[in-house]
C-alpha cells in the first residue's frame, strides 16, 4: 500500500489567522453582533463554516448559522478582492513538502476550507501538484468526522496504518484517531501542544522538520 501524509491547511501549511479574524470580524458586524474575540475565532479554525458558527454562537437558529457562514466566505472574498489576503507558508514547510515527496510519500490535505479556497492557496504557492488528494469541507462533514481521511486514503490508495494526518488542532487528531492514521500535531498553529495530545496526539512537532524524523519511523 502507498503511504500517504495528509496536511489540514490554516495553521499547518500557512498562517492565515489575520484573514480569518478580519473576515470573521466582517461578517459578525454586518449582521448586527459585537466583533468576537480573536482567540474565540482561532478556536474554532478548521471547522467547517457552519460548525464554526453554531460552535461561537450556540443559542442562535441553524438559518442564522448557515447566513452567517455565507457572510463569512463573502466577506473573505472582499478581503481577497482587495489585495488583503496573505496566507504565508510556514518556516520549513516547503522543505518538508519536497522532502517527503521525495522519500516516496504521496501526500494530501483535508482542511475546513472550499474548495476554491484551498485551490487558490496552493495556487498561490506552486503547490497544487505537489498533492494527490484534497478534501474539502464543500464534500465533507466537518472535522472531527473521519470522512475526509477516508476519503483520501481511498483515493491515493493508501492504507491507515502507514498514513498520517498532520494539523494544528485537537479537532485534526480526532479526526485522525477516529480514521485510525497516526495524528501528528504541529505547535505552530492555533491549539496547544496539551491540547493535542489530550485530543489524540501520538506525537507534535515543534518544527517541520520534526515530522520527517517521525516519518521514517512509520515507514
Amino acid at each position: 500500500m502507498n503511504r500517504l501524509a495528509i496536511f489540514d491547511c490554516d495553521g499547518t501549511l500557512v498562517d492565515s489567522q489575520a484573514n480569518i479574524c478580519l473576515a470573521m470580524e466582517d461578517c459578525f458586524a454586518r449582521a448586527g453582533l459585537a466583533a468576537p474575540a480573536r482567540e474565540m475565532t482561532r478556536r474554532i479554525v478548521g471547522l467547517s463554516l457552519v460548525e464554526a458558527m453554531r460552535t461561537m454562537l450556540p443559542e442562535a437558529e441553524p438559518d442564522f448559522h448557515a447566513a452567517l457562514a455565507e457572510d463569512y466566505k463573502q466577506a473573505f472574498h472582499r478581503l481577497r478582492g482587495r489585495g488583503l489576503v496573505a496566507e504565508p507558508l510556514y518556516d520549513g514547510i516547503q522543505d518538508l513538502i519536497e522532502t517527503l515527496d521525495a522519500d516516496g510519500w504521496l501526500l494530501g490535505v483535508a482542511t475546513g476550507k472550499s474548495d476554491r479556497g484551498l485551490g487558490l492557496c496552493l495556487d498561490h504557492h506552486g503547490l497544487s501538484k505537489r498533492f494527490v488528494t484534497l478534501q474539502t469541507a464543500d464534500r465533507h462533514p466537518s472535522k472531527p468526522h473521519p470522512s475526509m481521511i477516508e476519503q483520501a486514503l481511498a483515493e491515493a490508495g493508501a492504507a491507515p496504518e502507514t498514513s498520517l494526518m498532520i494539523g494544528d488542532t485537537s479537532y485534526d487528531m480526532a479526526m485522525a484517531r477516529a480514521a485510525g492514521v497516526t495524528a501528528i500535531g504541529v505547535a505552530w498553529g492555533y491549539h496547544e501542544a496539551d491540547e493535542l495530545l489530550a485530543a489524540g496526539a501520538h506525537h507534535v512537532a515543534h518544527h517541520p522538520s520534526d515530522i520527517v524524523e517521525l516519518a521514517k519511523a512509520i515507514a
